[in-house]
């Protein structure tokens, strides 16, 4: 089969043996914003062509190629929702050549009732949760809408989506922050700072100002500015998920490794453990959804 994790900005394909042996790959930032209107299916074959050509089948896409603006909306499914669920939502696409099939997004909603989604996440938890069985387990997606999922019975139970990547650049890119700020290596201390002082009273939009003023008296250096805010930022977002209730086990964390290495550290200054993940979960799920194809 082929299994391809099409988000924004990048283009994943991999081609798989029987029982998830990587075969070959493809990536490339050719991600949905650079394709033209209608050009998806030329863009695909282009990408997996010899594939096809070589006998492959099954193509089982995820990510962002199934929002408003990919290929074709898949619909959102509720909560809990587990590999056979998803497998029994998956939308067909028009393509020549190839069974060719869209996992779907996930929704969910908050203690106020207000909705929240997912898309390409779904499917690196279910990757996860070949390994947990139907034990409870908390999750960690890192990135720029980073999803804190809890996995419950062998499904996905519920998930919060917290933008502090997206936050993080807008302030740093169009706001006065940024004017404090230079571009320089990670700064663990400025960054546990950071955490630290999310840990404390005043809430976050005190806190952020509070950054402004550190660096204006000369407190806080241009070079740690950046660090100190995305500690100040994930901390607020850690601080975010544990209202739910700190899980029994360690945070299941998948990720880069540069965002990877940064929540371990604010999950230390927490005190909780955690388990690092291989983050290409996504290939693990789009198999397991495959076999329930057959």
């Amino acid at each position: 089969m082929i299994g391809i994790d099409w988000g924004t900005t990048a283009f994943r394909a991999y081609r798989l043996a029987p029982g998830g042996t990587i075969l070959d790959r493809r990536e490339s930032e050719g991600g949905i914003l650079s394709v033209p209107a209608g050009g998806f299916p030329a863009a695909l074959s282009a990408a997996i062509g010899p594939w096809l050509a070589e006998g492959e089948r099954l193509v089982l896409l995820c990510g962002m190629v199934g929002s408003r603006q990919g290929w074709v909306e898949a619909p959102y499914l509720p909560c809990p929702a587990g590999p056979a669920e998803i497998a029994g939502a998956l939308t067909p696409l028009p393509f020549d050549g190839a069974r060719c099939l869209l996992v779907p997004g996930l929704t969910t909603r908050d203690a106020g009732g207000v909705p929240d989604v997912m898309r390409g996440e779904e499917t690196k938890l279910i990757g996860l949760l070949a390994e947990f069985g139907t034990a409870e387990a908390v999750a960690c997606l890192p990135g720029t809408h980073a999803k804190w999922a809890r996995l419950s019975g062998g499904r996905i139970a519920h998930f919060a989506t917290q933008m502090t990547g997206e936050v993080r650049a807008v302030l740093l890119e169009h706001s006065i922050l940024g004017r404090l700020a230079k571009d320089a290596p990670t700064d663990e201390a400025a960054f546990l700072r950071g955490v630290a002082r999310a840990r404390e009273p005043g809430g976050l939009l005190h806190h952020l100002f509070g950054t402004r003023g550190l660096g204006l008296m000369g407190e806080l250096t241009a070079e740690a500015t950046g660090s100190y805010l995305s500690g100040l930022l994930i901390g607020h977002e850690v601080t975010a998920a544990l209202a739910e209730g700190v899980p029994d086990g360690p945070i299941h964390l998948a990720g880069s490794a540069t965002l990877t290495r940064a929540y371990a550290l604010a999950f230390g200054a927490f005190g909780l453990e955690h388990r690092l993940h291989d983050p290409d979960l996504a290939l693990r799920g789009l198999m397991l959804i495959a076999e329930t194809l057959q």
